[in-house]
């Protein structure tokens, strides 16, 4: 991975020797920064995504992330177009190179139409959906699990088609914890790595003598899928009152009664959010249920106003 030269010189960088142009800044988080640069070779535009790795345990991290895109080349996963770390004195810079979505997350459609009083109809909640649940199956069948999927970190397209992205949280799908030291480890680290409102309940009290799998992925699409029928996330509110999220999702989610949308959606959430996280359904079970809605929403309307 870090055989690859890359070459900053007056906004131009080369990245697996194609070279690239900066165009301007797109956001930043706690450690990463992302910019718009275009393909010289191409005319292209793309997100340059630079994780700062300030020791070797950052940038153990980058690698990771670069190692799980590499796994996967699925129309919901957001594909990884080049890679490359940079040593900057002691600290190192991972660069990522990936597409650039236009339209943004999911979150930016859900908050634009909220702002207008507005809401996801339910074919277009059954579409994107759908898309989320097949990209995390193409994860469930490596043996992985997303751990942090959020309505920030999946992308939506023009045609509506979602792109899972953010890889870095992902990990084995299943987890046995054997000791209560183990416990302690594997709540710390989901306390880092997964975003406290669509943390599922087992991450946050891990029992000393359990099974975690990638179940918890399917309480994150419930949230997720909450979030495009309601506006917010069922934990958004708590969390930003500064309350306990951690005391709240270990009791069942009351689902919102609305006119908007079918009972059997509604259903199917409610199925998500199970607290036990045995007796919550797999992806594959997921999209078994949404494939018999589908056909409803085609050939007549279910969205109500």
């Amino acid at each position: 991975m870090g055989s690859t030269l890359c070459i900053c010189s007056r906004g131009v960088i080369t990245i697996e020797n194609k070279r690239y142009m900066f165009v301007q800044k797109l956001g930043e988080g706690g450690f990463s920064y992302v910019d718009l640069v275009e393909g010289v070779h191409d005319g292209r535009f793309y997100a340059l995504k630079r994780i700062l790795c300030h020791d070797r345990e950052d940038r153990k991290e980058a690698v990771h992330e670069v190692e799980m895109h590499r796994l996967f080349n699925h129309p919901n996963i957001l594909r990884l177009e080049g890679q490359c770390i940079i040593e900057k004195g002691s600290k190192w810079e991972a660069w990522l190179l990936l597409p650039y979505v236009a339209k943004g997350t999911l979150w930016s459609e859900v908050e634009s139409l909220r702002d207008k009083n507005c809401a996801l109809s339910e074919d277009r909640v059954l579409h994107i959906l759908r898309g989320i649940s097949l990209g995390l199956k193409a994860i469930h069948d490596r043996g992985y699990a997303h751990r942090d999927l959020k309505p920030t970190n999946v992308l939506l397209e023009d045609d509506d088609r979602p792109l899972i992205m953010d890889l870095g949280s992902m990990n084995h799908a299943r987890i046995e914890v054997t000791s209560s030291r183990q416990a302690m480890s594997v709540q710390d680290w989901a306390a880092q790595r997964c975003t406290i409102s669509y943390r599922a309940p087992e991450l946050f009290s891990v029992e000393s003598n359990c099974v975690i799998d990638e179940r918890t992925d399917i309480w994150s699409l419930g949230c997720v899928l909450y979030c495009m029928m309601f506006g917010e996330g069922p934990f958004d509110m708590i969390f930003q009152k500064g309350d306990s999220v951690a005391l709240a999702v270990q009791n069942n989610v009351t689902i919102r009664t609305s006119n908007r949308y079918s009972q059997a959606l509604e259903s199917l959430l409610s199925s998500m959010l199970v607290v036990n996280h045995q007796e919550r359904p797999y992806i594959s079970t997921i999209l078994a249920q949404i494939e018999t809605l589908v056909p409803a929403v085609d050939g007549q309307a279910t969205t109500r106003i």
